[in-house]
């Protein structure tokens, strides 16, 4: 199984629209791809640099699943996520494989 995180720090003004944008749109526009079977939204509770920052975790079965995502869905995805909030964010991706 593959973990796709996305790490997200936000300006604390936006945090609450963003929030709700996360759960009302973005996590279920993600799971609706199909290439995903569980996902998870996490707060960090170490924040820095006056930010908020959230991890939204998705889970795949396979590597070459979290690839194909990445080619035909993520690009617009991430641009409507711009359109809400550009410039107010900034978000980092990791990819880890699930041992145990």
């Amino acid at each position: 199984m593959i973990l796709y995180n996305v790490t997200t720090s936000i300006e604390p003004a936006i945090a609450d629209e963003w929030l709700d944008y996360m759960r009302s749109t973005h996590i279920p526009e993600v799971m609706d791809t199909g290439f995903f079977i569980k996902s998870q939204l996490l707060r960090l509770l170490n924040e820095e640099d006056n930010g908020i920052t959230y991890a939204t975790q998705y889970y795949c079965i396979s590597l070459e699943q979290l690839e194909e995502y990445q080619t035909l869905c993520a690009p617009a995805l991430r641009a409507d996520m711009d359109k809400h909030f550009a410039g107010k964010y900034v978000s980092f991706r990791t990819m880890l494989e699930v041992v145990e």
